[in-house]
């Protein structure tokens, strides 16, 4: 009995606060949208005017080596409101609509739970179906500490949209000269492309406008003094081949956190710090916990970087990239903070497929019709090009990332050493990416996909993961071991052969795979067959699924499929995309089946 009741008492120690709720830090997060790190004036870009961002670095700690987990701002959401990797739940995907797994929560509930009053102005986009409303005391555009009952401590997020890649779609008065903008080597130098680029500069410094309203706000209230805060971007920077993309422009966001005297005992160094060790930002949800005082769940995946929980760095950290909007691609990157490694799962596309939003970029469109011209050098038109299948980017030297040093036999030994950081965090976190989005849907039904992906007869990781490699890393695929593995009892497996033989110099016959169970199958069999000519049987069956209304994610497939083929689908084709292109106004604007085909349609004419 006294055994017993020790291991209560510890128990109930363990799940209190570890400090009273009287003592309890107020805690603020301030967010820009999609703010790389290098047009904040903190971290040394002298054409950047952020004074708000820059005061607090200065009496704060500045944070060198900030990762998102994706280069997108919903994936990314969702991973800093659950505390884990998006591609660990199934929530990878661009406006996913799967469920949390069983057992996971926003994390603002254990706040909301222990007594904090919980708002948020005004951004969720937290990419899954599960419903949020128990993380929120407020959450509306007009959520402030200020409805908090006397004397409760708060958890508060603003978000800034000033700095949105949508402020690029329309011209501005400029206050950034363009001609003092740096260009990045990927990008051509041209007059356009320095406009966007100051544009940026610009709504970077509007936004650090509006932070410091808030700012302001929070002085005039008198609680500067028992506030914690944190400013970062939710992601990397908007122009051209930042946003969406794994390179450092597009994952690497700032990160700023503001101690009070009265809570330094809490941070992680003295102010004006600059601390160079890696943080992710699954690492967001536990530190606030840790900074409440309260015990970390199990669900979090990341670290706290502050208060009594605290943890030292990790030797690395991750990013993904799945579906982005109405295209397909698949890639995971891991870095050290210096060397940077991307795999790329479909090296038989470009980075850059036709995306209408980012399209809309006068940057973009300009860069994508000198690629069409061939007026651009060989680091300008990659983007446009096949990717390889691995990326080796030295950010000390080449933070632009252009010189891929994948194969230099001197980076032989960083390739070898992030490639397996990278395969073990995979099976580490069961990454649900290798189910197509179509089968992953299709697989989990009510459930959460990561249910799918614990399922190791269903889901064998390790063994999806060597069999990829071993089509993809060699410079063509083994044709004995291609062949075994398009006859796989596994879907999965059949489906990565599939892909791995559109690098095929002769291609194994895949016409047995037209009558796959599986429609994603299906659909690569098909691609093999049509990027060598016309093939009746093959068209079939992307008319089939695109036809099939009852499967959205196939048909979206599908329709990358047609886009993919190098000539014109045949006229059956074309009348249901058609179809599916007047479906717009329906769909609104996330119909990404509709936006996809639409394009398809505009670019036969």
């Amino acid at each position: 009995m006294k055994s017993l009741l020790c291991f209560a008492l510890l128990a109930l120690a363990y799940a209190a606060p570890a400090i009273s709720a009287a003592d309890r830090p107020n805690i603020l997060w301030l967010v820009t949208e999609d703010n790389v790190a290098t047009t904040v004036g903190a971290y040394g870009d002298p054409l950047a005017k952020t004074p708000h961002i820059d005061g607090l670095a200065k009496s704060g700690i500045l944070f060198e080596r900030c990762y998102s987990t994706s280069a997108v701002c919903a994936p990314t959401r969702s991973s800093i409101i659950t505390g884990r990797y998006a591609s660990s739940m199934g929530t990878q995907h661009m406006r996913s609509k799967q469920p949390l797994p069983a057992g996971v929560k926003f994390f603002p509930e254990y706040l909301r739970a222990a007594g904090y009053f919980t708002t948020n102005n005004a951004k969720t986009d937290y990419n899954t179906s599960s419903s949020w409303d128990a993380a929120w005391n407020e959450n509306n555009k007009t959520a402030h500490w200020r409805h908090r009952a006397a004397g409760q401590p708060f958890f508060a997020i603003f978000n800034f949209e000033q700095s949105h890649e949508s402020s690029l779609h329309k011209q501005a008065a400029q206050v950034t000269d363009p001609a003092k903008v740096r260009v990045p080597a990927y990008l051509p130098d041209t007059p356009t492309v320095r406009a966007d680029i100051a544009h940026y500069y610009d709504n970077v410094s509007r936004a650090d406008a509006a932070l410091g309203k808030i700012l302001a706000e929070l002085a005039a209230d008198g609680l500067a003094e028992d506030t914690i805060i944190f400013y970062y971007g939710d992601h990397g920077g908007a122009v051209s081949r930042s946003k969406r993309f794994l390179y450092e422009n597009g994952t690497h966001p700032p990160l700023v956190a503001h101690f009070p005297k009265k809570f330094q005992h809490l941070a992680p160094a003295a102010p004006n710090s600059r601390l160079s060790e890696l943080v992710n930002f699954v690492d967001l949800a536990p530190t606030v916990l840790s900074l409440a005082g309260l015990p970390l769940p199990a669900q979090f995946q990341g670290r706290a970087i502050a208060g009594p929980a605290r943890k030292a760095g990790p030797e690395f950290t991750f990013s993904f990239r799945d579906r982005m909007d109405e295209r397909y691609d698949m890639a995971r990157a891991v870095t050290d903070g210096r060397f940077r490694y991307i795999r790329n799962y479909y090296p038989s596309q470009p980075w850059g497929q036709h995306l209408e939003y980012l399209w809309r970029q006068p940057s973009m469109k300009e860069w994508a019709g000198l690629f069409a011209a061939g007026k651009l050098n060989a680091a300008q038109r990659a983007f446009f090009e096949n990717k390889p299948t691995e990326e080796l980017f030295d950010c000390a030297a080449d933070p632009d990332n252009v010189r891929n040093l994948a194969a230099d036999p001197a980076a032989r030994p960083q390739l070898i050493r992030l490639r397996a950081a990278l395969r073990a965090h995979q099976l580490a976190v069961r990454d649900t990416g290798f189910m197509p989005e179509p089968l992953l849907v299709a697989w989990s039904g009510q459930d959460s996909p990561s249910v799918v992906a614990a399922d190791e007869k269903r889901y064998p990781l390790a063994r999806i993961l060597e069999q990829i490699d071993a089509l993809q890393l060699p410079a063509q695929p083994d044709a004995a071991a291609l062949l075994a593995a398009l006859r796989s009892p596994e879907p999965v497996i059949r489906y990565w052969a599939a892909v791995a033989a559109l690098r095929a110099t002769t291609p194994p016959d895949v016409t047995a795979l037209l009558a796959d169970a599986e429609p994603v199958v299906r659909l690569a069999a098909a691609e093999v067959m049509l990027r060598r000519g016309d093939n009746a049987a093959a068209w079939s069956v992307v008319e089939a699924v695109l036809k099939d209304a009852t499967k959205s994610e196939a048909r979206l497939f599908a329709v990358n499929v047609v886009a993919r083929i190098p000539r014109p689908a045949p006229t059956a084709i074309g009348t249901v995309l058609a179809l599916l292109a007047s479906s717009t106004a329906a769909g609104g604007g996330e119909n990404y089946t509709a936006r996809a085909a639409e394009h398809l349609i505009k670019k036969s004419e």
